[in-house]
Parts: C-alpha cells; structure tokens; sequence
C-alpha cells in the first residue's frame, strides 16, 4: 500500500500522541497510582504503534510495543511506578519525538534504541512483574501476530468462536510452516487439515482453503481451530505430519480481537476521512484546521494549507486598500446610497477579517506543552525541585507571532531555572517550601496577548544590577539615582549585561535577554519585568493578536502621511506653545504630572520645510512603550484608520524608526512609524 498520501497526517497526528505521552507522563509522576493516566498514557502509546506500523516504520513501532508492555504492566499492578523508571520512559518518548522529527524530515524514522529497549525489558521483566508479567508481552505480541495473519471475522465465524469460549472449549491460532524443499505443498496442507479435523472444528483459514488446495501461498499458513485438547496435544499431533519445518500454537483472544477490530474500524474511518481530503494535492502539506458547527451542535473539522489561508489573506488586505478609496470617494461624491453601500461593505467586510483572522488563530499551548518536559530535564540537572504551572493554554495567538515566540519563552524559562529559582536547601533556610513554582501565563486584552513567565525564586538584586550598569557605563551614576526599580530592572536585557556569579550552560540572567527584547518588539510587542528580593520575578511579554491588519493614527507632517500604531498611543493632545519647558538639553511638557520628552519628527525624518503661517500650538501624540511615555510632535491629525501593515522589502531592512508602510485609499503611500524606536 502506497503510505506517502498520508505521511503529513501520520506526522500531526504521531506529534499530538507524544505531546500527549509527555504530558500524561509528568501527571504521572505525580500521580503514580492514577489509573485514568496510566490508561491515556496506554491509549496513546497503543495507537502510535498501530499507525508506525501501518506506515512501515518498525524502529518506531517496535519501540512504542515496548513502552507499551511496560504501561500494560503498570496498568494491571504488575510493575510498580518508581522515579528511576520515569527517566527510562521520558528517554524511550525522547527517543520516539526524534523518529517523529526524522520522517518529518524525509528520512526513514531509523534509529539506534537498543540501550532504552534494554531498559524497558528490564523493568518489563523486574521483580515486580512475576512470570505472568513477562508471558504477557508474548500473548499480546502473538495476538497481534494473528491479527496481521487472520482476515477479518465475520459476524458468523465470531459468533461460533464467542459461543466455544463459553462452553469451555478454547481457540487457539495455529501457524504451520513447510519445509523449503517440500513438494507437494497442497498434499501436506490436507494430512494437516485432516490432523485438525480430528481435533475439533477449523473456524477459518488464512489463505483460504482454495488457495491451499491449489497451491496458492508461499511456505506457511494460519488456521483458527476450536478445540477441547490441550496446547501440547495440538502440537504433537500436528508434528506427526512429514515435511513440516515450524508450528506455532496459541491461544486466540477473543476480547483482545474486539477490541482490536474496534480501532481497525475507527482507523478505517480516519483513513476514509484523509482519502477524501487527499484528492485536493494541496492539503498534503496542510497544518491548520477550521472548525465549522453542523446540525445537532456536532463539529466536522477540515484541514486547510497554511500557504492557502496566507493567499486568503493577502487577497483580503487588498480588499482593505480597496475599501479604503471606496469610503474616500463616497465621502468626496457626497451620494446618500453611494455612503450607505459603502457602509454596508465596511460591516461585512469587518466580519470577514474577523473570520479570516479567527481561522489563522492558533492555541498559544502548542507553544506552552514542550516547557514541562523541559523544566523537569533542567531541575534535576540543576538538583532543583520545581513544579510548573500553565494557566490561559487555550489563549490564540496569530500563527505568524506563535511561530516567533517560542525561542524567546524557552530563553526566559531557562533563565528563571537557572538563576531564579533557588536549590531546595536555599529555599529552606529562606523559610519557602523546598519546591518551586514557575508560572506560565496567557489572557487576552483588548488587541493584544500578554504571556507571563513568574517565580517564587531569589527576584533580582537591584543594587548589583545598578553596580553592574555603572560599572558597563550603561547608565552613569546620576542617571541611576534617578530610575525606579522597574527601570533598573529593565537594565538587564541591555546587550551583553549579566550579573551572574559564574556562566552556566544553562543560561546566564541577562545574557541574551537583548535578543529576546528585539525578537519581541519586531513583532510589534514590548516586555516588562517586575521583581522582588527573595519573591521572585515577573517577565511579562504585550504581544499583537495579528501582525496583518493594524488599526493606527493617521497623521500629517507637511505633505506627508505617517500612521501610528493605536497599540501604542495613549491619547493626542493639543498644547500652546509656551508649555513648552526644558530639561536636560531636550525639550518636555507635562502631562498629567509626568515630564515627557518631545520628539519632533520633521526632524527625525528630515522633513523638507516649507513656509507655513506661525502657529502657537503643537499637535502632540502621546506614546508609550513599557513605563516610558514620549510625545511625538506633528503638524496635524487625519484620523484614525485600518491599514495593511506591508514590508518595505530586502534593500530597505534597516530604516530607522519605520517599520512598514501602507497604501492609502487615494494610492498614497504612508510609512508606519516604530514608536518603541523613537523612546529611548
């Protein structure tokens, strides 16, 4: 069978059963007599094995039999849980994710696992687990077998098999094998049909019985017989036959069948559904699902390429630019139902962009479910007792910003592991509980996404990161009388900055935060850090919900057109002249009891001067970035406006202060103003 059609959704869907493994196995540790766990962790591990096998990939489903085994084991208290084992099985799903990753990859999922399958036989086959435990991965091995070899029941054949195992008779599979060199096949399969007949009832056969007769197979055969003789018995009577080379004698599980032929049909399913996606090329390499609600309050799920809802995108935020000139021009023309089907189009073109950003909308939680498995590994590295916790997983996130964000939120996390949390000996003499708690977090607000990263380990010393600014001419000393602790906080993601006592390949507090700060704010988000000695530590990241479509301030400097993000203003002001002050060599206002610097982008941007009446006000901007505020000085306001936030392309990367640009309804161009650039 021709697998490659499916290789993309074998692949999601293997990623989802490991994501699975590794979460359940962390409860799991937790919890190690959790029957429901164990029974998932089971579930998971059952059907990876079916669907690698299926594929053809038996490093990986050789493997996942083996953790299977150890689980079914566990499962019916015949191995106990212990934390020597725990890293045993993180191992062998390690070693699974890495196969995985491998066929992602075009390769073959091959992989050297003899040591973690010496491992796992050897918890299988421990003290713990007694005789019955290690004949068990036999009898499930040879079920499995037979279910290869044995077609499919019908309900008439398992009828008679259900009906035996009560009256106390047994099934039993029987494989025989003929010698290479024998040759009257067809003549040896009769004496052992004959043997069998006198032994009890043969339910079915696999060849068929024609295929038998006429020779059609190549050296062996499997029957299912009913019978009231023993296992030996059935054994010794069919050796008695010449020119047989193996025979193979074993008990057929009936409710093993079941429950086997119950998963072939939900495969069967899952396959037909994938065989109707697969005749569209396209969706081979689909990773996003839409969701649609159908009658009876049931859901149909589709999965649609990522390449595809970025072409619907785009397409869309052409339809903005066009909307745009649209209510430009009905607002010139001045025609009364020209305005109201313009209208009309702005309320359900609204709708559509909602739909189509709603559809690129990811769980934040495929970035969140790899940090529990990684702040296990760190703790016992680094001997430390720390439990994690994940609140908002299900918070979406566009899935340009989820693709961004993960490697910042790994450096933060390793750097709260590293140098936040203390060693449980430490935190003792602090009076805090020997485990510590790093806290993941994500909610919604208004436009925006924020992630908190907390723990309850030392905070950050202000003094040493003031000592070390000084000391790296960051800040000078006036300067740092002056800056409130959130300020000086903020002083550790200067470039290179770092007030640890020793580097660590873990991480170093400080050492690389600059590349978290700029991978944040190139995504149009900021990020603040709260702390408290001996409390702990708050890194919080402001994220947009898309990247796309932005709603800014437009605004006039001469005959120029700059828009500015709403994220980003806190309100507009109109001030005289003469409320202009100056302080430090730079002019400030102030606002609201806050000094504020000015920043005049005519200047800025080298705007060409041209006579103008004198006027003895100035139209301000106030923006904010982190507790920082900044006035940005215009000539005028236009209004405010939805605009598709375009690249300025390869030649134009490093423009100060510009982040993009946009095309306004009348075919103008107006460039996006990066206000975290302009706030020092």
């Amino acid at each position: 069978m021709d697998t490659t059609e499916y290789l993309d959704v074998f692949i999601d869907e293997s990623t989802e059963h490991l994501e699975s493994l590794y979460k359940h196995l962390l409860e799991l540790e937790k919890n190690p007599t959790d029957k429901t766990i164990i029974d998932e962790i089971f579930r998971a591990a059952h059907t990876l094995k079916g669907m690698s096998a299926t594929m053809g990939y038996s490093d990986l489903a050789n493997l996942t039999h083996k953790l299977e085994n150890v689980f079914d084991g566990i499962r019916y208290d015949k191995i106990k849980v212990q934390t020597e084992m725990m890293d045993v099985l993180f191992d062998a799903v390690d070693h699974l994710n890495a196969m995985v990753e491998d066929i992602a990859n075009e390769g073959d999922g091959s992989r050297n696992v003899r040591e973690v399958v010496d491992q796992l036989e050897r918890i299988e086959n421990g003290e713990e687990t007694g005789q019955a435990k290690s004949e068990q991965p036999q009898q499930q091995l040879d079920t499995a077998a037979s279910l290869e070899k044995v077609a499919t029941l019908n309900e008439f054949e398992l009828s008679i098999l259900n009906e035996s195992a009560d009256r106390g008779f047994s099934n039993y599979e029987i494989t025989v094998e003929l010698r290479e060199d024998c040759l009257l096949k067809g003549a040896r399969v009769f004496m052992v049909f004959e043997v069998l007949e006198k032994l009890g009832e043969v339910i079915k056969s696999e060849p068929t019985v024609n295929d038998l007769e006429e020779e059609n197979f190549e050296n062996s055969f499997t029957v299912l017989l009913v019978s009231n003789f023993e296992q030996t018995e059935i054994e010794e009577r069919i050796w008695k036959v010449s020119e047989i080379n193996q025979v193979t004698v074993n008990h057929f599980s009936i409710s093993a069948y079941n429950q086997e032929q119950e998963e072939q049909k939900e495969q069967k399913k899952q396959q037909a559904e994938v065989e109707q996606e697969a005749n569209t090329p396209d969706d081979q390499n689909s990773d996003k699902q839409v969701k649609q609600k159908t009658k009876g309050s049931t859901s149909k799920t589709i999965r649609v390429n990522i390449d595809r809802l970025d072409v619907l995108m785009n397409l869309f935020e052409e339809l903005v630019i066009d909307r745009g000139r649209l209510e430009q021009i009905s607002t010139e023309l001045n025609h009364n139902d020209l305005q109201e089907t313009v209208e009309r189009m702005t309320r359900v073109s609204g709708d559509l962009q909602s739909i189509i950003l709603t559809m690129r909308m990811v769980p934040i939680d495929q970035v969140f479910n790899r940090f529990p498995r990684m702040i296990r590994q760190l703790a016992r590295d680094l001997q430390k007792n720390v439990e994690v916790e994940i609140i908002g997983a299900e918070t979406e996130l566009d899935r340009t910003v989820i693709d961004e964000i993960g490697d910042p939120l790994v450096h933060l996390i390793r750097n709260a592991m590293d140098h936040g949390i203390e060693t449980p000996d430490v935190r003792k003499q602090k009076g805090k509980p020997e485990q510590g708690t790093i806290q993941l977090e994500a909610y919604h607000s208004g436009n925006h996404v924020f992630i908190e990263i907390s723990d309850d380990g030392a905070g950050i010393n202000r003094d040493k990161v003031l000592e070390k600014a000084i000391a790296n001419e960051v800040v000078s000393q006036s300067q740092a009388n002056s800056l409130t602790d959130n300020q000086v906080y903020e002083l550790i993601m200067a470039s290179g900055f770092s007030t640890a006592e020793k580097i660590s390949d873990i991480s170093g507090r400080g050492v690389g935060l600059d590349v978290v700060k700029n991978t944040i704010e190139s995504l149009g988000g900021n990020i603040s850090i709260d702390a408290k000695m001996d409390k702990g530590s708050t890194f919080s990241i402001q994220l947009p919900l898309t990247l796309s479509i932005i709603s800014v301030l437009l605004i006039e400097l001469q005959q120029e057109k700059y828009a500015v993000p709403l994220s980003s203003i806190i309100e507009t002001a109109i001030i005289h002249k003469d409320k202009i002050m100056h302080a430090h060599n730079k002019k400030v206002i102030d606002f609201r009891g806050n000094v504020i610097p000015l920043v005049f982008l005519k200047d800025i941007f080298a705007v060409p001067a041209e006579d103008a009446q004198e006027n003895d006000y100035e139209s301000i901007v106030i923006v904010r970035k982190g507790d920082k505020l900044a006035g940005l000085v215009v000539d005028s306001f236009i209004g405010q406006q939805e605009i598709v936030l375009k690249s300025l392309g390869n030649y134009l990367t490093n423009v100060f202060a510009i982040s993009g640009a946009t095309i306004l309804g009348d075919g103008q161009v107006a460039l996006i103003i990066d206000c975290n650039a302009l706030i020092k």
